[in-house]
């Protein structure tokens, strides 16, 4: 317990102070090197102390163990600039000033008798982060503007969310079908700048941008069943409410609601069947409600000024992902394979705002191993690549619509996870 302790202190404290980006969306595509290897693929298959994040209920298949990940993070994010004078500049710009990224996770499970088990994990849900340079642009030679340089015309200019779910759940084996449930503590912290220049459609200019970094506290539960529908085939199912959270008072004047940025709620349904006593096919279906949550939900063209009641959001559309994992047991050696397909939640008129957060991946290519130690212990590797994904719209200025000018954000992304495992008593 005193191991677990102070692995959660030293995650909670890196991943509050680290920037992260995530693939369904802006949510992470799976939890710990294993679920990762199987693009987030495994709702009915939980065989670990990771498990608490995708289906609690598939924690009754996990020993005493404490895991401890990190992941090291790539994205390759901006927007290509194209057509006649705009207010955003022409050409490639790239947001990648900060271009790596550190992202841990740990969780721990205690059986408790022979059908109970508990568990505790800290991890990422997610982020998004860009990061621009005060780079040239002809628009900004113009009276008034903030700043003679960046993309617009506020000088450097991004944004940096992350959130941290910290969840304590448990779960009970009834025979040939399973029930978890754990409560749920999340953190996020945001930053912005580069927006001044939207201060005249602002609610409140005073907190639009350049306000450091706000935090934000909230709430919400998870809950998963089990079954097995035959001895070689189990069914899934895991539900996440919307997590209640404090508002970003130092961001009010940009998110609707004056500040309010709730962390939408998500479902869960998998299948997975035991082809052979040594290889495992997993099928997944993953929903994201953003719509739900009108900073992320709300269109960017709604008549309102920002950080106003049911004012504008980014305009991203719910996420629906499949995931295809596979899983090869070889003595010691467990081999696994991943991909995932998801809709784009960006469309053409929301192009604009969104090359603050183009979270446009849709496609995820994985693998990994794990390999089982003589000590009990178990090494985990697994990698992660997201293909680029782009969406083209005109241009939306503070004064209006330019038409003459289109903005197309991009996202690529690669991701290498490492796990140790250490199992207690197995």
């Amino acid at each position: 317990m005193r191991l677990a302790a102070s692995a959660a202190v030293m995650a909670a404290v890196a991943m509050t102070t680290t920037s992260a980006w995530a693939t369904d969306g802006y949510f992470q595509n799976g939890v710990g090197a294993k679920h990762k290897a199987l693009a987030g693929a495994g709702t009915a298959s939980v065989t670990d102390a990771t498990g608490i994040s995708i289906n609690p209920a598939g924690l009754v298949h996990a020993g005493d163990q404490l895991q401890v990940a990190v992941s090291l993070f790539k994205p390759d994010r901006g927007f290509v600039g194209a057509g006649g004078p705009g207010f955003t500049p022409t050409g490639n710009i790239e947001g990648n000033e900060t271009d790596l990224y550190l992202i841990p996770n740990i969780a721990y499970t205690r059986r408790a008798g022979p059908n109970g088990v508990w568990a505790f994990s800290v991890s990422g849900n997610g982020g998004m982060s860009t990061d621009y340079a005060a780079v040239a642009n002809p628009a900004c030679a113009g009276p008034g503007l903030p700043a003679p340089n960046g993309i617009f015309c506020g000088g450097e200019a991004g944004v940096n969310l992350t959130q941290l779910v910290i969840s304590a759940g448990y779960a009970h084996d009834f025979g040939n079908w399973s029930l978890g449930v754990a409560p749920i503590v999340a953190a996020q912290t945001f930053e912005a700048k580069g927006l001044a220049a939207f201060g005249g459609v602002s609610s409140d200019p005073a907190n639009l941008t350049n306000r450091g970094t706000d935090t934000s506290f909230g709430y919400g539960i998870r809950f998963g069943i089990e079954m097995e529908a035959s001895e070689n085939l189990r069914l899934g199912a895991s539900y996440q409410s919307k997590l209640s959270m404090s508002e970003f008072d130092n961001y009010r004047g940009l998110f609707a609601d004056q500040g309010d940025f709730d962390i939408p709620q998500t479902f869960n349904v998998g299948v997975a069947a035991d082809m052979t006593d040594n290889f495992t096919m997993m099928l997944d279906y993953r929903w994201i409600n953003y719509e739900g949550v009108g900073a992320v939900g709300n269109l960017s063209s709604v008549m309102l000024p920002f950080g106003a009641t049911d004012g504008p959001g980014f305009g991203w559309k719910d996420v629906s992902v499949v995931k295809i994992g596979a899983e090869w047991k070889k003595d010691d050696w467990i081999f696994r394979g991943g991909f995932s397909k998801g809709n784009n939640p960006i469309e053409s008129p929301d192009v604009t705002l969104n090359v603050m957060a183009p979270g446009t991946a849709a496609i995820h290519w994985t693998g990994g191993f794990e390999k089982r130690l003589a000590s009990g212990n178990a090494f985990e590797f697994a990698i992660m690549y997201v293909p680029e994904e782009t969406v083209t719209g005109i241009e939306v200025t503070p004064a209006g619509p330019n038409p003459g000018h289109t903005i197309q954000p991009y996202l690529s992304e690669i991701e290498l996870t490492a796990s140790y495992t250490f199992n207690f008593g197995n």
